[in-house]
């Protein structure tokens, strides 16, 4: 079985004692370099992949900072993001390091600030391996495979794998019957892995949990929904099939 750790930095889930303490630079800087050295080199040698920073571009741009407002950004400076990956290969320089977001699939502002920040991170030497597109996506405006194909190749030529990290569709916004829905959630899933399996450099397809009662969806939007290709027990719904299907095209 292969893991991949998840994650090291993120706005979310930060302790208590950190968000209310009153930190210098050199102090906050310190905390994140004890804590991406400790947590990777536990794990040194043994996980497929880290996603290193989680989420550090906003959704919207704000006074021109595409930066998400973070006590990493506040405390530390934008630098923060490349701190953290080259601590992470001091700490084990076998593993692949990823850059992880949603809504970043496709095209569009939030994608192409991702581009940029990657890029820049690229010029820099900056030890980063690959993208992670979270695609916690919605049959009821799903990206274009056209737009993620380009998002893909524009990434490859920087040099930089991408995978699938967290996949799931929700259907309980569509419109439709719930067998419309269904199908349209099942489109959605045949789509998205061929145009991973036709990109080079995608490298890995994931779903964010499997079956439908574990998925976090119901309890966030306080709507019932079955976004996973899995159901309440554990049978294979259309969408598994569909995927079959395009990995034995594929193979």
């Amino acid at each position: 079985m292969q893991v991949r750790g998840h994650n090291l930095v993120w706005h979310h889930s930060v302790p208590w004692w950190l968000t209310h303490g009153q930190w210098t630079p050199e102090e906050l800087i310190h905390i994140l370099r004890q804590h991406i050295h400790t947590v990777v080199g536990h794990y040194r040698g043994q996980l497929a992949a880290w996603d290193v920073v989680n989420e550090a571009v906003a959704d919207q741009d704000s006074a021109g900072q595409r930066k998400r407002d973070t006590i990493w950004l506040r405390g530390i400076g934008p630098e923060y993001v490349e701190l953290a990956f080259r601590w992470a290969h001091e700490a084990d320089p076998t593993v692949p390091l990823f850059y992880n977001d949603y809504s970043g699939e496709g095209l569009g502002a939030k994608s192409d600030a991702i581009y940029a920040m990657v890029k820049e991170l690229r010029q820099r030497d900056v030890p980063i391996h690959g993208i992670g597109f979270q695609m916690h996506v919605s049959i009821q405006n799903p990206p274009k495979p056209e737009d993620i194909a380009a998002n893909m190749k524009r990434l490859g030529e920087l040099g930089l794998q991408v995978q699938v990290t967290e996949m799931d569709v929700k259907i309980h916004d569509g419109s439709g019957t719930q067998e419309e829905r269904v199908a349209a959630q099942t489109k959605v899933y045949r789509d998205i892995l061929q145009v991973c399996l036709e990109a080079p450099n995608c490298t890995a397809f994931l779903t964010w949990e499997f079956a439908d009662h574990h998925s976090w969806i119901p309890d966030f939007f306080g709507k019932p929904d079955s976004p996973l290709p899995f159901d309440e027990s554990y049978r294979p719904k259309a969408a598994y099939h569909a995927m079959v299907e395009v990995l034995k095209i594929d193979s």
